[in-house]
């Protein structure tokens, strides 16, 4: 199906039947990407006297219990909620389900060969998404007021899908670059990243913090008068994905939580 519609006073149009899903699928009896060294996600059988939920050993129908933990198996969104003490809530923060948004991708730096800084200080092990780097990406996007913003990482692979992370370190943001993001005004962040934090960084999270303007070491948040914005991470962006100006559908489960399991799914936008 061709949608029509209008932005910034100019009209264009979308195949339905051509979405890209750039989550990645939770196998819960598979590989699955892992951050931390959390549990796997797993599922089981539900079973109560002589019910079984599963047809192959007798059951009627298929009924599964799931266990896993958001942040840390497989792809995200999480809300301001994240990081206060007051409860916030996903479901009720993304007002926002198509939203257009550049898709950059960006070749991390080594901490020495930058002046960017981090919270607590970087090391020379890190690799950090600069300002400069995100920057030199968007210069050739020709769309204006794109409230979304899809980083892919180099190098890209499918180790991305089901990568443990406490092996492999990796990148994250810059002060100087979640700053930016900030200043284009960016409300849907999307990464290819288990975080845009380092993962060991004393607790800090000051690039969450920047994203969702909660002063650093402070877990206060105005009920009344705090940021929607969403961070969406463990993504995945094959290659054969073109960088450009997307609508995104950032899909999410009705979950009454700071995280849920996300399915963002990107049109090619037609002028």
């Amino acid at each position: 199906m061709l949608v029509k519609f209008n932005l910034n006073n100019s009209e264009y149009q979308l195949n339905t039947l051509e979405g890209i899903d750039i989550s990645i699928p939770l196998n819960f009896n598979g590989e699955q990407p892992n951050i931390y060294d959390v549990d796997t996600a797993s599922s089981k059988a539900f079973e109560s006297g002589e019910f079984v939920g599963d047809t192959r050993r007798g059951g009627s129908c298929n009924f599964e219990e799931y266990n896993l933990i958001p942040h840390c198996n497989g792809t995200h969104t999480e809300c301001v909620g994240h990081i206060s003490d007051e409860r916030f809530y996903i479901n009720e923060s993304l007002k926002d389900t198509f939203v257009l948004s550049a898709l950059i991708t960006i070749s991390p730096v080594r901490a020495p060969e930058t002046g960017d800084n981090y919270s607590p200080h970087k090391v020379k092990e890190d690799k950090l998404i600069t300002k400069t780097s995100i920057e030199n990406a968007l210069k050739n996007q020709e769309a204006e007021n794109f409230e979304g913003l899809i980083i892919r990482t180099l190098p890209n692979d499918d180790s991305k899908k089901s990568r443990r992370y406490s092996v492999n370190p990796p990148p994250f943001f810059s002060l100087e670059a979640m700053k930016l993001v900030k200043e284009l005004n960016i409300k849907h962040l999307l990464v290819d990243i288990p975080s845009v934090d380092r993962a060991r960084d004393c607790g800090r999270l000051a690039a969450h913090h920047i994203f969702w303007d909660v002063k650093l070491g402070s877990h206060e948040v105005d009920k009344a008068n705090h940021s929607l914005n969403t961070i969406t991470e463990m993504i995945y962006v094959p290659d054969s994905v073109k960088d450009g100006m997307y609508l995104l559908n950032l899909q999410i489960a009705p979950f009454t939580a700071d995280a849920s399991p996300s399915r963002p799914v990107i049109f090619k936008i037609i002028n």
